[in-house]
């Protein structure tokens, strides 16, 4: 039996993902969870075969909670997303995830995905790999990424600074920077450029 833990920050969806996949004879779902850091909860709690986490999560979306449940523990993990960027699936693959599905894949295939995974293999979608190989390079330095991520929270210059241990103006100067190099007319115009290729 493929023991698996659920995380999914949409009830109806996880719900229904759950149902589905225990009507597979050989996977049951042991635990779910609304958030990355339920995730990791769930995770330590069941000591499941394989994590199944949604990518865009409250807390810590898929590819941090990855991160911290591959420190705790050697569990393949498998990310379903609603919007795969090609920039998301390299961090993904960076952070250890074994599966990276769309969350239009039917759940037989779901679930063949799975056990493929648990056999010790690894599933990336055709179309986000292509995606991903076609795709240019990040522009950015890992500084105005950072900056840009807590922009994205609408976070304010001081607020930032702040956060990141950084003079106001020295902020001004790297979110500047980035939007010079994205063509953005507003540090959140560039925050969202990044979002949308999957930078942050």
């Amino acid at each position: 039996m493929i023991r698996v833990v659920l995380a999914d920050d949409e009830d109806l969806i996880r719900g229904a993902l759950a149902a589905l996949l225990d009507l597979e004879s050989d996977i049951s779902v042991v635990g779910q969870a609304s958030s990355g850091d339920e995730a990791l909860q769930a995770v330590r709690q069941h000591r499941p075969d394989i994590a199944v986490l949604d990518l865009e999560m409250p807390k810590l979306d898929g590819v941090q909670a990855t991160t911290e449940i591959r420190s705790v523990l050697s569990v393949p993990v498998v990310l379903v997303t609603r919007h795969a960027r090609p920039g998301v699936l390299k961090r993904a693959l960076a952070a250890g995830v074994r599966g990276f599905v769309p969350k239009t894949t039917p759940a037989t295939r779901l679930a063949a995905i799975l056990r493929d995974v648990h056999g010790g293999g690894r599933y990336v979608d055709p179309e986000i790999a292509a995606s991903a190989l076609t795709e240019g390079t990040c522009p950015l330095t890992t500084r105005e990424l950072e900056l840009l991520r807590l922009t994205l929270r609408g976070s304010t210059i001081s607020a930032i600074a702040e956060e990141a241990h950084l003079a106001a103006g020295t902020v001004r100067n790297y979110l500047s920077a980035a939007m010079s190099k994205l063509g953005a007319g507003t540090r959140y115009e560039a925050a969202r450029h990044a979002w949308e290729e999957g930078w942050i």
